[in-house]
């Protein structure tokens, strides 16, 4: 569970420093900015964590965690942009916190069915199907390119967890590790694409799709379970955790309403009841999505 937390604490804080360079000046100069290169360290960071997490816990605690990164991004944002959370988004903190540590405290351990290798052929194909499907939703609506970036990065998640080994030697001849690849890549592809477009309601069926399809299939096929007599208070927990990961998702969305309640020098990060109280007033473009790398 620690993996878990450490790589939620990574992508959260990476997600406000990039943020914090972004409005610092041009995009282009981003990789010259400290806040962005380490938030690109933290990235890599959590990214190892990540497979920890996913090599030593079950699938629906990792995958929580991962969605309740955009907690951590919240209360970052506090310092490093100077943006005052509303009560509901303190709330929202609030019941991802709970939430993941409950699951943690009902959480058994990573399920021992081990997953053959034409099921990982399976994930192959999926991801295949899936990065077809992205050349399409590029073209779609927002709602597609959400549900598109969430299936990625489930089946990621799913990938991961497949693989037998790390050795590089094994890498190359599983097709779980190219499933991994092709559908990390386009889920993030749809990911940024429908965030210029919608943010909240890409952000939350990406939140759902990390998060449910990996839970679902970890329990049922891959052994996953709770801790015996814990199972209603996981339950709980994984929904506690993933509502305010959901209600959070309203974070980035930019107020376009012109109403007296946002001030037009708000940057698309504070939500549309907040403001500033200080740091740079340039808009904070989406830098990275807020389920994962």
């Amino acid at each position: 569970m620690i993996a878990a937390i450490l790589c939620a604490v990574c992508y959260g804080v990476a997600t406000a420093l990039q943020a914090r360079a972004a409005v610092a000046g041009p995009l282009i100069g981003l990789l010259r900015r400290w806040p962005f290169v380490l938030g690109l360290l933290l990235d890599v960071a959590g990214f190892g964590a990540q497979l920890v997490a996913l090599r030593s816990r079950p699938l629906f605690v990792v995958q929580a965690a991962q969605a309740g990164n955009l907690a951590v991004t919240a209360v970052a944002c506090v310092p490093l942009l100077g943006i005052r959370l509303a009560p509901r988004h303190w709330a929202a903190v609030l019941a991802v916190s709970a939430g993941l540590a409950v699951l943690g405290l009902s959480s058994g351990p990573e399920g021992t069915t081990a997953v053959s290798t034409p099921a990982r052929v399976v994930l192959l194909v999926a991801a295949l199907v899936l990065g077809a499907i992205a050349l399409v939703a590029a073209r779609l609506t927002p709602i597609v390119q959400g549900v598109v970036a969430g299936l990625g990065f489930g089946l990621t998640a799913l990938a991961v967890r497949s693989l037998p080994s790390f050795a590089p030697a094994d890498l190359i001849r599983d097709p779980a590790a190219y499933a991994a690849v092709i559908s990390g890549i386009c889920a993030f592809v749809s990911f940024a694409a429908g965030l210029q477009r919608q943010v909240t309601t890409v952000a939350a069926l990406a939140i759902v799709g990390e998060t449910a399809l990996p839970a679902a299939i970890g329990i049922t096929l891959w052994g996953d379970h709770t801790r015996p007599g814990w199972a209603v208070p996981a339950v709980l927990g994984f929904v506690v955790a993933l509502a305010g990961a959901l209600a959070l998702s309203r974070f980035a969305e930019p107020d376009v309403s012109g109403s007296a309640g946002a001030p037009p020098s708000a940057p698309p990060d504070c939500p549309p009841d907040t403001a500033p109280t200080g740091g740079p007033g340039a808009p904070a473009p989406e830098t990275r999505r807020p389920g994962s790398a």
